[in-house]
């Protein structure tokens, strides 16, 4: 099921197209425009630019050898990183309420179809990171 919302409104989905112009094409500069949420938008972008190897450390730990990152989607690699970042530096934010938005917000980039395979990866690397950071 689709949601209906305007791209430009939602956080996540400003998250998920800077990260991808960051990671993808490395001269991209960052600008954050004034937006009600830039605050947040600002600190999950540059906290997971800054925490890059960290993130992708806890991952290969948490999802063992027959999760291969790099045959993932590129898009789907930037949700998953910035995904995790909230996972594990963002304890405040519920679970549910992070991997529903970054559902919502991956209707813009990816397939329907798609959207339960990121839900149940998401659901995984969350529950691994939150139970062993409790």
């Amino acid at each position: 099921m689709r949601t209906s919302f305007r791209p430009k409104d939602n956080p996540r989905v400003i998250i998920i197209q800077k990260l991808y112009g960051k990671f993808f094409n490395k001269e991209e500069q960052l600008i954050f425009p004034k937006h009600r949420f830039r605050k947040f938008i600002k600190d999950i972008v540059s906290g997971t630019i800054e925490r890059d190897d960290v993130i992708l450390d806890e991952l290969s730990k948490k999802l063992g050898n027959q999760f291969n990152y790099k045959n993932l989607d590129k898009v789907f690699q930037v949700i998953l990183k910035s995904a995790t970042y909230e996972f594990l530096y963002k304890p405040n934010l519920s679970i549910n309420i992070i991997i529903k938005e970054y559902l919502n917000a991956s209707n813009y980039f990816i397939d329907n179809s798609q959207t339960k395979y990121l839900n149940a990866l998401l659901d995984n690397v969350a529950k691994k990171l939150r139970s062993s950071n409790a």
